[in-house]
């Protein structure tokens, strides 16, 4: 009989008080791809490094509002233009239980630099790092370095005795297919821990009971399940078995702001969206010219002016983009509304371009695009193709998920294709030093200039803003009277989820479950 009460009792007490969801409360977040790896410096991959961060820090971090503050570090000091010193936590645990130290922070920035790392050159400023005590690290840089708070802010801290005890003292050669423990485990300092990791199909986040912050949240564990299919995702939320979606499909939101359980939100997103084509390769992989129309600027820019962006704009993304001149976006040191204006669409024009440029009947070629990644982004990939089709440039369509588009990318095949870039420092910086610096790693226009090189070395050690800005400037007019790649659109990004889900989402696109709640 007193079991009996009791067990009346404690519904009782859960009835009133919610006790069961503070007992187990569960977030069910869906997006249409998956993290490429948890390796937390194999790949720079904004849903990979969304993932990350749920379960690694960093030494700085970006708020709500993207401004940078104190993370693992409370405090820095630059004690000369190339020297800093930052002021470790003392009650951080990796979520096994162990100490942070700044033997594991000097670890973790050596370790992005590495050859197989997508951040090396994130910090390639960073000339040396040391422990100068448990919890006090020195980082020099070759050179003045104005934005080196910015990019340490997504070089996340892993445990160095981990990383030894299971053969991941060096990032995941992902490029290559490498499967590594740290690829499918991870041991960070942040508030969840990875219990459990099914690639493309489940990842479980458990509450790290071990985490040294303020918990803001009242969860005890999320679930990422990705689901490719659009239609299938938009199902799952309305049903009940996702409580959010954070890429919903703009075709849905509609259906699902009606739906009364539901809720919708939509904010312009740090990426840029466009095309990129091989200027470097003498002959088309996938064309019939035998050499390569990419390599005249006249080619270039009768593709530019054959987009018609604002039909992209009202038909594919429903009014939810931002046409682009430049790949970059407001905010981003360097980005002006002058050079943001596209080239006219102009398909008549764009026919005689391609026919002064040697090519009268056009010319045959393939587009390689992710299906998995951006909003509609096979959808915009089929529009363009038939934009391109009207002035005989016959264009196939190659789709397929993003872990293959991006390995391959990476791996040199291709002449065309679609890419989105986000700018996680703010800094026009980081879109030339990845994707205009001579020989950068996702330079795969092969575009090469040695103003624009130097202009970039200005743009890393120069600490006069004037002079700085001036530089930036200047590489941008270059770049775009280049047309070195053909900009699309600025992303808006849609999320979606049951009314009783809060969970903040930073304008780069990163939900921050730490601030969230199950009501």
């Amino acid at each position: 009989m007193k079991i009996k009460n009791l067990l009346k009792l404690l519904l009782t007490l859960t009835l009133v008080f919610g006790f069961s969801s503070a007992w187990a409360n569960s977030i069910k977040w869906s997006m249409k791809g998956d993290s490429l790896t948890l390796d937390p410096h194999a790949q720079n991959e904004g849903p990979t490094t969304m993932v990350s961060r749920q379960v690694y820090e960093a030494l700085v971090t970006r708020g709500l509002d993207m401004k940078i503050g104190p993370q693992l570090a409370t405090k820095w000091k630059a004690i000369n233009p190339t020297t800093w010193y930052f002021f470790l936590r003392e009650d951080v645990k990796f979520s096994d239980g162990t100490p942070m130290t700044s033997e594991d922070v000097v670890f973790s920035i050596l370790r992005a630099k590495q050859p197989t790392s997508d951040f090396k050159e994130y910090i390639s400023s960073i000339s040396s790092v040391k422990a100068i005590d448990k919890y006090t690290i020195q980082i020099k840089t070759a050179e003045p370095n104005p934005i080196l708070l910015n990019q340490l802010s997504n070089i996340f801290v892993m445990s160095k005795a981990w990383a030894a005890a299971n053969f991941s003292i060096a990032p995941q050669n992902w490029n290559a297919s490498q499967e590594t423990f740290a690829s499918t485990n991870a041991m960070g300092t942040g508030p969840f821990k990875i219990t459990l990791r099914e690639p493309n199909t489940k990842t479980v986040f458990k509450k790290n009971g071990k985490w040294w912050g303020n918990v803001e949240h009242n969860l005890t564990s999320i679930e990422l399940l990705p689901i490719a299919n659009a239609a299938t995702r938009v199902a799952a939320l309305l049903s009940g078995e996702i409580d959010i979606v954070t890429d919903a499909p703009v075709q849905d939101l509609g259906r699902i702001g009606s739906s009364g359980g539901h809720k919708v939100e939509s904010t312009p997103q740090m990426r840029t969206i466009f095309l990129g084509m091989d200027q470097g390769a003498d002959k088309l992989r996938s064309g019939n010219t035998g050499d390569n129309p990419f390599k005249k600027k006249e080619v270039r820019q009768a593709l530019y002016q054959a987009i018609d962006i604002e039909a992209i704009k009202k038909k594919v993304m429903r009014g939810l983009s931002e046409p682009a001149g430049i790949i970059t976006f407001p905010g981003v040191t360097g980005y002006t509304k002058a050079l943001d204006k596209r080239l006219p669409y102009d398909p008549e024009a764009a026919k005689k371009l391609l026919s002064d440029a040697g090519y009268p009947n056009g010319f045959d070629v393939e587009l390689r695009c992710p299906n998995d990644r951006y909003v509609n982004d096979e959808a915009i990939c089929t529009a363009v193709v038939g934009m391109f089709g009207k002035i005989g440039v016959n264009v196939s369509l190659n789709s397929q998920t993003k872990s293959k588009h991006f390995k391959e990318l990476k791996n040199k095949k291709g002449d065309f294709y679609m890419l989105g870039w986000g700018v996680p420092t703010l800094d026009s910086h980081y879109v030339f030093h990845y994707l205009y610096d001579t020989g950068a790693s996702w330079n795969r226009v092969n575009f090469s200039s040695t103003r624009v090189d130097e202009l970039i070395k200005v743009m890393e050690g120069e600490v006069d803003l004037e002079k700085r800005n001036a530089a930036i400037a200047e590489a941008w007019k270059i770049v775009k009277d280049d047309i070195s790649y053909l900009p699309l659109h600025h992303q808006v990004i849609s999320w979606a989820s049951a009314k009783n889900i809060n969970v903040p989402i930073r304008p780069n696109n990163e939900p921050l479950f730490r601030f969230s709640s199950k009501n």
